[in-house]
């Protein structure tokens, strides 16, 4: 039987509820738990964004050229589309994740 989980300020996003606030995430107790919230919650896009946004380390960014095949750039699309992001934001946040990874198996 599925867990019933309490999200006061929930909107709805298509068939899925999307919570407004990271503090209406509760603390799980099992992995089978959070797999049940989560296959009914997601987080609200401005709620990711202003996350994503609030992740950069500087007010100032560089311009980069990257190029990449179209097939996987548009399994990257696809990916950061059902995680409800933005493709860049989420390959940046890829990119910061190894980069802290490989600083750390150093």
């Amino acid at each position: 039987m599925a867990a019933r989980f309490p999200s006061p300020k929930k909107t709805v996003f298509g068939s899925m509820n999307a919570f407004t606030n990271w503090e209406d995430v509760p603390l799980f107790d099992s992995e089978s738990a959070e797999a049940d919230f989560w296959s009914e919650f997601r987080p609200d896009l401005r709620l990711v964004e202003s996350a994503v946004a609030g992740a950069a380390d500087s007010s100032e960014s560089v311009t980069i050229s990257l190029r990449i095949d179209p097939r996987m750039l548009a399994r990257i699309k696809r990916l950061a589309r059902s995680r409800y992001l933005n493709y860049q934001s989420m390959m940046k946040q890829w990119l910061s994740e190894r980069m802290e990874e490989e600083l750390r198996d150093r």
